[in-house]
């Protein structure tokens, strides 16, 4: 009778998913005519190819690509480039050595391809300003940065703003970083700019403004989606939050 219990209640779960996520109703008269074969079916067939294109899914799946093989992404860019020397094959090669904290390899591969045609490519002078300031060259950063807007004025990306501020904030430019935290914070699509906001008005004593902030970031972690696609910073918010 348990084990009864157990398969029916598996077929309803089955069968609520298949209602919720839209699934033909075929699926639900074979989850209920063979429901060991059913259900396996279906989660091959329509659950796992859904989690695996996925951000979620997709970022798993590099992880684990990564940790079987470290060197797979970084050997294939280097072989791409050793191949044909071209901006493409240069740049998922700086890229590749950036991911691997080889910022002075980064540095090089993308200062190498900034001429000619692509000497204010604004991706290019990103990538740039990320390799220098993974090396602490922030005044480079700053520099790379006001460069990259002169050149491209239209260019909008947060993570080129977000690395902006910050550089600002190590160069002890306190009211020019706040000025852009204010701003960046209000847009950044995830909670990376209000962390590092905060983390920014501790250290200038704003310490109750800080931690509402935090508390912020905090509250939008109850929806899992968002606290598992920024894992990482909710972490450090609550280390924070918590003293530690």
């Amino acid at each position: 009778m348990p084990i009864l219990l157990i398969s029916i209640f598996i077929q309803v779960c089955f069968i609520v998913h298949i209602v919720k996520t839209g699934r033909s109703t075929t699926w639900i008269w074979i989850v209920l005519m063979l429901p060991l074969a059913g259900a396996i079916a279906y989660v091959f067939l329509e659950v796992l190819p859904d989690i695996s294109n996925s951000r979620v899914g997709r970022n798993a799946n590099r992880k684990l690509q990564s940790a079987i093989n470290p060197n797979k992404d970084i050997k294939h860019a280097a072989s791409n480039y050793a191949s044909s020397d071209t901006v493409e094959t240069s740049m998922r090669l700086a890229e590749a050595c950036l991911d691997r904290k080889m910022y002075e390899e980064a540095k090089k591969l993308f200062k190498k391809s900034l001429s000619g045609a692509y000497s204010d490519d604004p991706n290019l002078m990103f990538g740039l300003a990320k390799a220098e300031f993974g090396l602490g060259n922030f005044e480079q950063v700053k520099l790379v940065l006001d460069e990259l807007i002169k050149s491209n004025p239209d260019y909008k990306n947060a993570e080129a703003h977000l690395l902006y501020a910050r550089s600002l904030e190590r160069l002890g430019e306190v009211d020019s970083a706040l000025h852009e935290y204010e701003v960046l914070y209000t847009y950044y699509p995830g909670p990376d700019a209000a962390f590092y906001f905060s983390m920014f008005l501790r250290c200038q004593g704003q310490s109750e403004r800080a931690d509402q902030l935090l508390r912020e970031i905090l509250s939008k972690a109850e929806n899992r989606h968002f606290s598992n696609r920024h894992a990482d910073i909710i972490r450090q918010v609550k280390n924070e939050l918590n003293g530690k």
